[in-house]
């Protein structure tokens, strides 16, 4: 049987924040319950996202 290794459990931590060095500020997306599992953009490049609640 197949599984879907980006299906979320609860245990999952999704956190996004602004890392800002001289350069430039950049939009980081991390799942902190999964080793290598982030991505990072532009600020200016990211997409405005609804709140999920």
């Amino acid at each position: 049987m197949a599984t879907n290794s980006h299906a979320m459990t609860s245990d999952d931590t999704i956190v996004g924040s602004i890392d800002s060095t001289a350069a430039s500020d950049e939009y980081v997306i991390a799942d902190i319950s999964a080793d290598g599992a982030w991505m990072s953009m532009q600020a200016d490049d990211a997409p405005t996202l609804p709140a999920w609640r």
